[in-house]
């Protein structure tokens, strides 16, 4: 598809580590705040049996996805396999391995960034929605993270250390 969406501008605003690193965000905040809910028990009795084992699985879950896209962002970032599975504790062919999909998929996106839904008319991004739309994410993320970490005293504590392509003062160009 060739067509452009407004959040194509924004996105073009951005490295693709810097849209790489968004979305690991996006990822650590869903995972921060799953672990939230297993930290209150007042709720107990209102979960069935078996409740807080399934909320626990699912964390593990959001934990692969952000774990997926650590890979991502440091692929982005430069670093080797190497570097990336000593942190693993596997070989660097088995961490390629591993994560060759998602670097396939996130790759793949950014050739055809979106597809068509099974009637033909609404386009379905393929991109993470946190990059996909970097600026609502950026603003969503620094709400978060201003709301929740207390020993940031930065007023944009996400966005303000992204690696931009271009500067926020500066009109991206445009691709017909």
């Amino acid at each position: 598809m060739t067509e452009t969406t407004p959040y194509d501008a924004d996105r073009a605003r951005f490295t693709r580590q810097a849209l790489a690193r968004l979305v690991l965000c996006d990822h650590a905040v869903d995972v921060a705040d799953g672990a939230a809910g297993l930290v209150a028990t007042e709720n107990d009795p209102d979960t069935g049996p078996g409740g807080r084992v399934s909320q626990t699985f699912q964390l593990i879950e959001l934990a692969e996805r952000a774990l997926a896209s650590a890979v991502i962002y440091e692929r982005e970032r430069g670093s080797s396999w190497t570097e990336i599975a000593q942190y693993l504790g596997i070989g660097p062919a088995e961490a390629e391995e591993r994560f060759a999909a998602n670097l396939d998929g996130w790759n793949a996106a950014f050739d055809i960034p979106y597809r068509l839904d099974d009637t033909g008319r609404k386009r379905i991004p393929q991109l993470p929605t946190a990059a996909y739309d970097p600026a609502w994410a950026c603003t969503q993320l620094d709400r978060w993270a201003g709301n929740r970490l207390i020993l940031v005293n930065d007023e944009r504590p996400v966005s303000s250390g992204l690696v931009m392509a271009v500067p926020e003062d500066v009109e991206p160009p445009v691709t017909p």
